[in-house]
């Protein structure tokens, strides 16, 4: 299984994510099943992506967010390939500054705007698994709590009131925030996300964005390990 994982000036999650897919793919489960990665680095100005299974785009402050969390990383070289790939049905995940440029380029629908405390936020934070239904999510039951990581300054997700609906009509929406016992409130909501949203999804479900860091769950020492299964799922799906 080949994965892409797209490093930009300024990304900061890149091992992160290496070492937690390492983790998940050398577990007893999967070694037992034959499942192995192959983790490719592509720097942002290259110009070919090839066949991987799955593209990430990982956390960080890509070109130190000049702009907009984001902005500047949707032109990059790389980035055209990364729409190139969406278009054919590559599966992409986007974490963090990773969702910033997928709805930068379009690709999700929506904008991340500033936290409402217009403050930088970085603890753990429960979020509630609204669709288990598709790849990146199937290894998970739905209304599923998992607490893990945020950390961001422009997390706040907005769309519009039809935009929202039509996500939610859809099945879409993949995570939102919800406090411990799994109930979607405003206190429970970090940074003014419309409904809570902490994930989105494209139309045929081979996209998905989240703000929240599952990467940062999985290792031994970051207990709880909410992230392992949320990725042992995605490795599963993507070897039939």
């Amino acid at each position: 299984m080949k994965i892409a994982l797209i490093v930009f000036p300024g990304t900061n999650r890149e091992m992160d994510m290496e070492k937690s897919i390492h983790q998940v793919s050398v577990s007893q489960s999967m070694e037992s099943k034959g499942i192995k990665t192959h983790i490719q680095k592509i720097w942002h100005k290259d110009t070919k992506i090839d066949t991987p299974d799955l593209i990430i785009l990982p956390g960080g402050f890509s070109y130190g967010d000049y702009l907009r969390c984001g902005a500047m990383a949707a032109h990059s070289p790389v980035m055209r390939e990364v729409i190139e790939h969406a278009g054919r049905g590559t599966p992409i995940l986007g974490v963090c500054n990773g969702f910033q440029m997928l709805v930068e380029t379009r690709i999700l629908p929506g904008a991340l705007l500033k936290n409402k405390t217009l403050k930088f936020i970085c603890k753990r934070t429960p979020i509630r698994a609204e669709n288990t239904d598709t790849m990146f999510t199937g290894a998970l039951s739905k209304g599923q709590v998992l607490n893990v990581p945020i950390a961001h300054g422009e997390g706040n997700y907005f769309a519009q009131p039809d935009q929202i609906k039509e996500l939610e009509d859809e099945s879409r929406i993949a995570f939102r925030y919800c406090n411990d016992n799994g109930e979607i409130t405003d206190q429970a909501n970090p940074n003014g996300s419309a409904s809570n949203i902490a994930g989105v999804m494209n139309k045929r479900r081979t996209i998905l964005g989240m703000m929240p860091h599952p990467e940062d769950a999985v290792l031994d020492h970051q207990n709880p390990k909410d992230g392992y299964n949320f990725f042992k799922g995605i490795l599963e799906s993507l070897c039939g």
